[in-house]
């Protein structure tokens, strides 16, 4: 991150010292040669509006080279690796009111070129991927905040369950490697006889009952909300939102050191209280999801573990008056990662880990509508990341094999299934090289 008045200070000082080297030459040309370099200056810095705000600017650049195996076929796609961990830009500004008080102001963009969670054995020979460029705000709002009362924001922003679970690892593998299915939701899973199946692997690890997110991130996209934000006491923090579509979430969260253990954990309820657009098909009446995440790393050592819990409750689900989940137990998912961190070369630290995920009766609406009565899905996985401190850069290959199984009877007046998944399904796995680079 670069704050634009490290920018403004550098200036300064190639004009002093420009002023000082010019002292002794009373030449006619030394106002105009000074007048130049101001402008090329101003020419090549980022502005701001007034002088009240100030204006940081980051993000990073992220691409990776994905090749997969469906157990009869195999191709490599080079792609982004996920909604809401694109490349991406973001401005942050923040005024002093008081000692006390402060406004400001957050605008994030995305950029993805080839969506990963879109991505499969459909897009073949798409040079974009699924889907094409598109340019999506992740968040837009303002904020005020106390140091000692906390923090107001209203816009569009990421709620207070919004990966609350997921953000205490701090192996430095996250990104690469979490309970998400970035590379991996919108493949087909091929049937024992080799033929593909209609059943998606994201889709037996969907979030049933807010019907968004996939794999233990239910609540993981940013809304319209009012959100506030505790101050920090001890290491201890509290959120809650509220937003559109009655969506409310509240969550908690603890890090700090305890002897020789870094230790992080986090904590949210999320709940849907009701559509009130009569537009909207699915009234998601009591929808719910709680989940819960913690890390743990042994300082001198490196090692460490992660761990993660979600519950996806069914009860109350209905469309139309009717329960559209009536008889579906409710899903849950969990995902676990162990390994090392260690700077053993003068690049940065070193991240070698192994991770294992189930995610269980976690099917969509439409399958459980075409008669999927019960899903589960396997995932374990290895890999290597390597920071780069000069850059501002991680690099990670990864390698993850998903294993799922269904069992399928065609509903009366519903959809039909494909019951040929009840005679086994076969694995996926895909590798991964890719890198992330900040600014």
């Amino acid at each position: 991150m670069k704050n634009l008045s490290l920018s403004a200070l550098a200036a300064v000082g190639v004009l002093a010292g420009m002023t000082a080297a010019n002292a002794a030459d009373l030449g006619g040309n030394c106002c105009a040669d000074l007048e130049e370099r101001i402008a090329e200056l101003e020419a090549t810095t980022a502005r701001k509006g007034n002088r009240k705000v100030s204006l940081t600017v980051s993000g990073w650049v992220s691409q990776q080279v994905a090749v997969w195996d469906d157990g009869q076929r195999t191709k490599a796609y080079v792609s982004d690796i996920g909604n809401t961990l694109n490349s991406n830009v973001k401005f942050t500004g923040s005024a002093k009111i008081n000692p006390d008080w402060s406004a400001g102001y957050v605008f994030h963009i995305e950029a993805a070129n080839s969506q990963s969670l879109g991505t499969s054995q459909a897009v073949v020979d798409a040079p974009a991927g699924a889907g094409g460029s598109t340019v999506n705000i992740l968040q837009s709002f303002w904020f005020l905040k106390s140091e000692s009362l906390g923090k107001l924001s209203v816009g569009t922003q990421s709620s207070a369950g919004d990966n609350a679970a997921l953000l205490p690892d701090g192996s430095g593998s996250l990104v690469p490697a979490n309970y998400i299915l970035y590379e991996a939701n919108a493949f087909f899973i091929r049937k024992a006889n080799g033929t593909l199946s209609n059943v998606a692997l994201g889709s037996l690890a969907a979030c049933a009952t807010l019907q968004a997110g996939v794999g233990a991130d239910c609540d993981g996209v940013p809304n319209n909300n009012i959100r506030y934000d505790t101050p920090v006491f001890g290491g201890f923090s509290a959120s809650a939102s509220w937003g559109e579509a009655d969506i409310w979430a509240v969550a908690g969260r603890y890090a700090g050191e305890v002897g020789e253990f870094k230790i992080a954990a986090a904590g949210a309820y999320v709940e849907n209280s009701g559509q009130t657009d009569p537009n909207v098909l699915v009234s998601r009446v009591h929808a719910a999801n709680f989940q819960v995440g913690a890390y743990v790393q042994h300082t001198p050592t490196g090692l460490f573990v992660y761990g993660a819990y979600n519950r996806d409750y069914n009860n109350g689900v209905t469309a139309g008056g009717k329960a559209i989940f009536a008889g579906k137990p409710d899903g849950d998912g969990y995902y676990l990662k162990g390994g090392i961190r260690q700077k053993w070369t003068p690049l940065g630290a070193t991240v070698l880990y192994g991770e294992y995920s189930n995610n269980s009766n976690k099917q969509t609406l439409g399958d459980w509508d075409s008669g999927i009565t019960s899903s589960n899905l396997d995932q374990w996985g290895l890999g290597l990341v390597q920071e780069i401190d000069a850059a501002a850069m991680s690099m990670w290959f990864t390698y993850r094999n998903y294993s799922s199984t269904a069992t399928c009877s065609t509903k009366v007046n519903l959809g039909s299934c494909d019951t040929g998944i009840n005679s086994g399904l076969q694995d996926f796995s895909v590798f991964k090289a890719g890198a992330l680079i900040s600014f």
